[in-house]
């Protein structure tokens, strides 16, 4: 690894420090800018519906599945390698929490890890092309109200 190699791994952390800020605070049309326009989501261990292919496809699915939800993000510990000089490939550690906005006795508690591979555009930022998030715990407190899917597919 050469000094090169640690600025574009810098680069890589700020992108995932927006991903995670971004989505907690909805900010939807900036969140979807950290993914390439063909990127792939993979949340099948929260929900059966959880991949999806295509940065407007996966920007639709998360915004909907955690419109209701306070959420909390965070990632800790990243394990970036480079690949290429536009690529690269990481994993990080992850704690979510989420709470539905009217009725705080729903939640939903995790630990896992994400999976991901980036890119490099032509403007020179970095983005996500595959993201698959996998769980080694997950619990979910409360029913569900009528109309949110006790999956715990939120996206990640």
């Amino acid at each position: 690894m050469n000094a090169a190699d640690l600025v574009e791994i810098e680069a890589i952390k700020q992108l995932k420090a927006r991903y995670f800020r971004c989505m907690d605070e909805k900010r939807w049309d900036d969140w979807g800018q950290v993914f390439t326009e063909d990127a792939t989501l993979d949340t099948r261990e929260d929900a059966k519906d959880g991949f999806h292919e295509g940065r407007n496809r996966i920007q639709a699915f998360v915004s909907a599945a955690v419109a209701e939800m306070i959420t909390v993000h965070h990632g800790h510990m990243p394990e970036i390698e480079m690949t290429g000089e536009r690529t690269a490939r990481g994993v990080w550690a992850m704690e979510d929490y989420l709470e539905l906005k009217s009725d705080a006795s729903y939640t939903i508690h995790g630990r896992g890890h994400y999976h991901e591979e980036y890119e490099k555009g032509d403007d020179g930022a970095w983005r996500i092309k595959s993201l698959k998030l996998t769980r080694l715990w997950v619990r979910h407190q409360g029913a569900p109200p009528q109309g949110i899917v006790d999956s715990g597919g939120h996206g990640g």
